[in-house]
């Protein structure tokens, strides 16, 4: 199984299975000398484990970090950094009567076809735990790029309701990640309902960078936008892509679209602007529904954690872009 790795100097490679005995990453091109050690990353990996709200999977990960190279006395050395998280909640048994029956909306049907052998226990590789690696290698992405840089992301939308305001503070105050503190709790209530019928929602996140730095993006086939359209559509629950005024762009005249610079969304020909990016995605409801999430453990909406995928994935998409630009100039790492 090839392409388990992305980025061009800032390379992040995955490994490991949803019940296997451990995930990680191997994070190869950091710049020698940042502050980091194991500790850095449990904030991040807490936000998007199991169990940790009613809109969420009742599975039970602690997800601890063990940091096992590339860092000595408090500092990255340059040398490649991997980290793993070992798989304590494990339930094969759960699985057990989908071995020989794949699951509908799952990868299972085309995994087997692929390779001719499948791990049934929950997706194996193509569950949604293989995200662990993506934030850890998101948090060192962030100490890459220039102070000052924010990645924000939160729910816009679950199902029919969709947030009005951005309050960024309050994003971690409600179980759905909604920067729309009147909005959230109808939110909250419309998962608990499907929850309880065994159904699932979907939703949009939107990630917002405020201090994006400028010239950031390589024309023609590696603009930022393509970088980042193939970071976020790399996740298995996102199912569309989108940047900027988005698809309402097809509705605007040009005078429209040239009076609101938002409406760029930060990249022009491919290459950032310094203005404040914004990131849209749709991420669909989750598959096991019905009689399959009767018996397991899944997330009635995928959305509030798949907010911390999506900011890790923009970070490693800017921090390999912020690298290729220094390195393009002549200016070193940073």
């Amino acid at each position: 199984m090839a392409a388990n790795s992305f980025g061009e100097l800032f390379s992040v490679t995955s490994f490991g299975e949803s019940h296997g005995a451990a995930l990680g990453v191997v994070v190869d091109g950091c710049p020698a000398g940042i502050a980091l050690d194991a500790a850095a990353f449990l904030p991040e990996l807490a936000r998007r484990r199991p169990g940790q709200s009613v809109a969420t999977s009742a599975r039970q990960e602690r997800d601890l970090p063990e940091l096992l190279s590339g860092v000595f006395e408090g500092r990255t050395t340059g040398a490649p950094i991997a980290v793993i998280v070992r798989t304590e909640d494990q339930r094969p048994a759960d699985y057990e009567a989908l071995r020989h029956a794949p699951r509908a909306g799952h990868a299972d049907a085309t995994y087997a076809a692929k390779y001719g052998v499948r791990d049934h226990r929950g997706g194996g590789r193509s569950s949604g735990r293989e995200t662990v690696a993506r934030v850890i290698a998101g948090v060192i992405a962030r100490k890459v790029l220039p102070q000052g840089v924010r990645i924000l992301g939160h729910a816009l939308r679950i199902g029919p309701h969709v947030a009005r305001r951005f309050e960024p503070d309050t994003i971690e105050s409600n179980a759905v990640r909604c920067a729309d503190p009147d909005l959230a709790p109808r939110m909250v209530d419309h998962v608990q309902a499907l929850r309880a019928r065994f159904d699932s929602v979907g939703g949009i996140v939107e990630v917002r960078v405020l201090g994006t730095p400028p010239s950031l993006g390589e024309p023609v086939f590696d603009k930022l936008k393509a970088t980042l359209a193939h970071a976020f559509l790399s996740v298995g629950a996102v199912q569309g892509f989108a940047f900027g005024a988005g698809f309402e762009v097809a509705t605007l005249l040009g005078s429209e679209y040239a009076a609101d610079p938002a409406a760029a969304g930060g990249i022009l020909g491919g290459i950032s602007t310094g203005e404040d990016l914004r990131l849209l995605a749709a991420i669909k409801p989750a598959s096991s529904i019905g009689a399959v999430a009767k018996g397991g453990r899944h997330d009635p909406c995928i959305v509030p954690r798949v907010v911390p995928v999506l900011e890790a994935m923009t970070a490693i998409v800017l921090a390999d872009a912020w690298l290729q630009h220094r390195a393009r100039a002549g200016l070193g790492s940073p």
